[in-house]
């Protein structure tokens, strides 16, 4: 079987699905690889390096589906919601297709993929199982998320992160609120704690307050208990508002006394919470600073605006998206060993074997034979079960 790797078309993306120290050992599994030439370039990953590594360059997206029987992506049709419809036409019935889709996103664009005959696997939805964790790219691409928030704050706080001690006096350190401890919000505060900031977290499952403390930050407790705060895979579960209102409530103080505040907190198909207020941004001193990283599904601060940087009376809110493809070197390098481990999986013996008595496999599994077969995205979206239940 050979696996395609065409180059990336969402604006701004730089990542690539595979990088070339991956490619011998997906060969030794009975496996060949073809890229579309210049897809790895602006990840930092030359055509040269590709060709040493055993894969074969082909000189267009057209050629690379039309040749590849598995073609993998980071941003597919779904998540691509700009360029990607234009790949619809390259697909074909019996091609695997691999990477990033959205499931819990829009079901007519789901079904325009399902249409094409493709066997589509959704890489966010990964189970959180332990034989599933080096396959798990969400959380890869959460952890440089939550790396590049702290440093994009850091660079835009007025101030220096760490006390210093200098002949000049000495210089205090920021105070820095993460809201929300999932993956990317244990990186920020690992991040934040070594530039030397003083670091303190929310988040509203109890679980998370350990994690929190191991890093070396305070736990904000908050004298509200969340109903269900965390789903079977781990996730946090959406709270009514008369929660959300008090929690708003009883954070207003931490916020209006921190120099840096990113969020992170997201509900998987489901616009994020509102967690910082107009008004909690109008008592944040002038020079302070909001990253938003639940900007893409609306923000969890009540002023973001998706994919800019705005100014709110001094005080500057970051809706930047997809902040991974800004460290398009090691993003796709994590990305890639994510799905050179999920191929190794699906592909034994250089053969595409889907095994629906696998949990990895059935719960990746989006659509087959022309339909959308994946029982919980079915569910999310309102659609019938497609499995046949005995009466």
């Amino acid at each position: 079987m050979i696996i395609g790797v065409p180059k990336e078309t969402f604006p701004g993306e730089r990542r690539v699905a595979l990088v070339p120290k991956i490619i011998p050992g997906l060969i030794k599994a009975g496996l060949q690889v073809a890229i579309e030439a210049g897809a790895g370039i602006q990840a930092g990953y030359p055509d040269a390096e590709y060709a040493t590594a055993g894969a074969q360059l082909l000189p267009s997206r057209a050629d690379v589906f039309a040749k590849c029987d598995i073609i993998t992506q980071v941003l597919c049709y779904g998540s691509n919601d700009r360029t990607g419809k234009a790949d619809l036409a390259l697909m074909r019935k019996g091609q695997a297709l691999i990477g990033f889709l959205r499931p819990l996103g829009a079901v007519d664009v789901l079904k325009e993929v399902a249409a094409t005959g493709v066997t589509s696997f959704a890489i966010e939805l990964m189970p959180r199982i332990t034989r599933a964790q080096s396959m798990d790219a969400l959380s890869s691409m959460a952890t440089i998320c939550g790396y590049k928030a702290v440093l994009i704050a850091a660079d835009t706080v007025p101030r220096l992160f760490p006390m210093l001690t200098t002949a000049a006096g000495t210089i205090t350190p920021a105070r820095v609120l993460i809201i929300g401890a999932g993956v990317a919000g244990l990186q920020a505060i690992a991040t934040a704690r070594r530039l030397g900031a003083v670091v303190s977290a929310y988040d509203v499952r109890p679980a998370a307050k350990e994690q929190v403390q191991s890093l070396g930050a305070r736990f904000v407790e908050l004298p509200i208990e969340a109903q269900n705060a965390q789903d079977a895979r781990g996730y946090a579960t959406a709270q009514n508002e008369e929660f959300y209102a008090k929690q708003r409530e009883l954070l207003g103080n931490t916020v209006a006394e921190s120099d840096v505040v990113i969020t992170t907190a997201v509900v998987p198909g489901k616009k994020s919470p509102v967690l910082v207020t107009k008004e909690m941004v109008a008592r944040m001193s002038p020079g302070s600073t909001i990253v938003d990283l639940a900007s893409e599904r609306g923000g969890n601060c009540e002023l973001t605006r998706g994919g800019e940087i705005i100014d709110v009376n001094g005080v500057k809110i970051n809706g930047t998206i997809n902040l991974a493809s800004s460290v398009p070197y090691h993003a796709s390098q994590m990305y890639a060993r994510n799905v050179n481990n999920f191929l190794i999986h699906l592909a034994k013996g250089g053969e595409l074997k889907i095994n629906l008595e696998d949990e990895i496999t059935r719960e990746t599994l989006l659509t087959r034979d022309g339909e959308l077969v994946n029982e919980r995205v079915r569910q999310f979206l309102g659609l019938p079960s497609l499995v046949k239940t005995s009466t």
